[in-house]
């Protein structure tokens, strides 16, 4: 699929084309995996059990740019 001419549109015009194609996509149509459902509730688990450490974005910038 191609979109073409975004440009065409204002900003306000674009937030709103992508909402109504984030709520066209149905949580319910998703499907995941067996694994990544195991997963993903190991994650939940350890951030419940506070065994996550939890960056802001800020955090993470400066690390990936300390990496350079």
């Amino acid at each position: 699929m191609q979109i073409k001419n975004l440009s065409k549109y204002s900003n306000a015009e674009k937030i709103v084309l992508a909402e109504q194609l984030w709520d066209s996509v149905s949580k319910n149509d998703l499907e995941i995996s067996d694994e990544v459902k195991k997963e993903l509730d190991i994650r939940i688990q350890n951030l419940e059990e506070g065994k996550t450490e939890l960056y802001t974005w800020e955090e993470v910038k400066a690390h990936l740019k300390s990496l350079r």
